[in-house]
């Protein structure tokens, strides 16, 4: 049985578990829905649902290479989906709603694995790149 240092793995357990838990929260919240119920936009402006899955991806398919995974869908696939990318409107630019979901749980998987595996030293390492503009930040 490994002993867990304090602070840094436990930091882990807690990122993994919030992964857990906006996977299940996605996953009831588009439980049934069609195609073209995830493409209707919301009133008063922001994205329709299949674009926020979408963009759920594309920031995990960022994040996965950090963690020693390989993207689930890829920056190409999900171009369409990235920051600051206009509003989806047109459901020919949509990616199907089905391929999304199956992408998000084999997303959502990786993160997890890639999250268990991570040391106490990659978390203290300086992060690659951050809004911020501190070049300290971890």
């Amino acid at each position: 049985m490994a002993t867990a240092v304090p602070g840094k793995e436990s930091d882990t357990e807690v990122f993994r578990h919030q992964a857990r838990t906006t996977h299940t929260v996605v996953r009831l919240n588009v439980e049934g829905l069609t195609q073209e119920e995830s493409l209707i936009q919301p009133a008063g402006g922001g994205n329709c649902l299949n674009w926020v899955l979408g963009h759920l991806l594309w920031v995990y398919d960022e994040m996965l290479p950090l963690l020693g995974q390989v993207p689930a869908m890829g920056k190409k696939a999900l171009a369409r989906y990235a920051r600051g990318s206009a509003p989806l409107q047109d459901p020919a630019e949509a990616l199907d709603l089905g391929d999304l979901l199956a992408a998000w749980d084999e997303a959502t998987q990786r993160v997890d694995a890639g999250l268990a595996g991570l040391t106490a030293a990659a978390l203290d390492r300086p992060a690659p790149r951050n809004p911020s503009g501190n070049p300290n930040e971890t």
